[in-house]
């Protein structure tokens, strides 16, 4: 028997130290917002899912762990979340002026911002 394989993406997890502040920043900086919540029974830790203003079917999700005391290790950051934006040198502008770019590839045309815990996010313009 042979299948058609016809997975699609669902979301992407952020881990956060504080839930609130991130999504603060999520909704001012990219206007993504909230479209789920998941609270664990004994409050150990918290989801929240974060979706732009397309309608898309994409979700950032957001997950606080109330026992992880210390800043999450990102490594290199080479992994990054990425997204388009139709006014993308408004955009910038917008960023810049927060101080939220973290660092610019002129060559490429692109850019990234980075949130609360040091995760990066690519901005980049659409084609």
């Amino acid at each position: 028997m042979t299948m058609t394989l016809q997975p699609r993406f669902n979301h992407f997890n952020f881990n956060v130290s504080d839930l609130d502040r991130s999504i603060d920043f999520y909704r001012r900086a990219l206007n993504l917002t909230p479209t789920g919540r998941i609270d664990s029974e004994d409050g150990t830790f918290r989801i929240v899912y974060l979706g732009d203003a397309t309608g898309s079917d994409f979700r950032l999700e957001l997950t606080w762990l109330r026992d992880h005391p210390q800043p999450y290790n990102l490594g290199e950051c080479e992994f990054h979340l990425a997204l388009s934006a139709d006014n993308f040198e408004e955009l910038r502008a917008f960023h810049r002026e927060n101080d939220w770019i973290c660092f610019e590839n002129e060559a490429m045309g692109i850019y990234f911002i980075t949130d609360p815990d040091g995760y990066w996010i690519e901005i980049i313009p659409t084609s």
